[in-house]
């Protein structure tokens, strides 16, 4: 089964989206110049990267909004079957996926805003809302931020009373004497860094309710380590802000990082330029990822190119420096590995333990 086949089913065309993204970039840019007014400036280089970034003075700040996507549903649907409260998983994974990319441009998060909208107020009956918010506030400590507040509307016949869709925006300071992280720095030679992730993380929740259907016990099915399939999901996203920190504060030559979100490993050519990303370790990939991807019938391209398969976020590490994020990402309580390279040649990403590759034109979000 091939990715755009194995998501589409369950609802997303990556082809799709990727072209609407697109579209709104070329609208997006004509707006470009208006911050002068004020003495800022937008950077375009950051167009397409995972946080937008803007100058004011000596100042560099990033700027992100993400949205959880429907690993909510999952939640509520798991709460309904097997009678179990993972709403404080929820509220940091929420935290997480913005947090993530904002440090991703080397803007560390220092203030986030919620966006909680339900269908009906009737959702924030019992333990949800506190756990949600526990949650939420719990990730924004641990990435130093400040919860500076949101929006929580209620959407009737736009959201389904059962529901809540969930998501996050986070401000990020680039620290002084640090350029961003847009990848102009980036060059053949560089090693690739692979940060284990901690499952699911919050990309393929809409291929996992479509798989749960399919399975007679649902959420309630049994891994081979005895826990649920719904609980392992649910597990909460790694959280990366204080590694990319810590290598920022030792001035380690980190030319480019990307969190391996939607899309999969196909993320790991993000930059906006011309290099070949070669991978010739792999880390070991999460029993409830070899699961899904087992269960779903995905061969390695549609696995690989659609999950995180056990790497949250890649580091692209000049100046034989690889080893000093791998220590780095051990102190934090990462597992890290010197994974591949980066190499002159056709934009692509090749995997060659698993024979696996994708081209150019399988991630176009410029």
């Amino acid at each position: 089964m091939s990715d755009p086949e194995a998501y589409r089913r369950a609802g997303v065309d990556y082809a799709t989206l990727d072209l609407a993204k697109r579209r709104a970039l070329e609208a997006a840019a004509a707006t470009s110049g208006a911050p002068k007014r004020l003495g800022a400036a937008f950077l375009d280089a950051s167009r397409g990267e995972p946080a937008a970034v803007v100058t004011l003075g000596a100042l560099r700040l990033g700027f992100v909004l993400e949205c959880l996507g429907t690993k909510s549903m999952i939640a509520r649907a798991v709460e309904d079957a097997l009678g179990e409260d993972h709403w404080h998983a929820i509220g940091y994974d929420t935290v997480a996926a913005a947090v993530n990319d904002c440090c991703c441009v080397g803007a560390l998060p220092f203030v986030v805003n919620a966006y909680f909208a339900t269908g009906a107020a009737s959702f924030y009956e019992g333990s949800r809302h506190d756990s949600l918010v526990a949650g939420f506030a719990a990730a924004c400590t641990d990435a130093g931020a400040a919860w500076g507040g949101g929006e929580s509307p209620t959407l009737a016949g736009l959201v389904a009373p059962t529901q809540i869709d969930l998501a996050a925006s986070a401000v990020g300071l680039v620290p002084e004497g640090v350029a961003p992280l847009l990848g102009e720095e980036l060059r053949a030679g560089d090693e690739i860094v692979l940060v284990a992730s901690t499952g699911l993380h919050a990309n393929g929740a809409s291929l996992v309710r479509e798989l749960a259907t399919s399975l007679p016990a649902g959420y309630a099915t049994r891994l081979a380590s005895g826990v649920s399939l719904g609980a392992a999901v649910l597990a909460p996203s790694a959280l990366y802000v204080g590694l990319v920190e810590d290598c920022l504060a030792a001035r380690l030559p980190l030319h480019y990082v990307s969190h391996l979100t939607g899309h999969g490993w196909r993320k790991l050519m993000r930059a906006n330029r011309a290099f070949t990303y070669r991978i010739e370790a792999l880390p070991e990939v999460p029993e409830v990822l070899a699961f899904i991807a087992e269960a779903a019938s995905l061969d390695a391209q549609s696995a690989y190119g659609t999950l995180n398969m056990g790497a949250g976020l890649a580091c692209f590490v000049g100046d034989g420096a690889a080893g000093e994020v791998v220590a780095a990402a051990a102190a934090r309580g990462f597992s890290a590995l010197i994974a591949g390279r980066v190499e002159e040649g056709e934009r692509s990403v090749q995997i060659d333990p698993l024979g696996v590759s994708f081209a150019s034109n399988e991630l176009e979000l410029r």
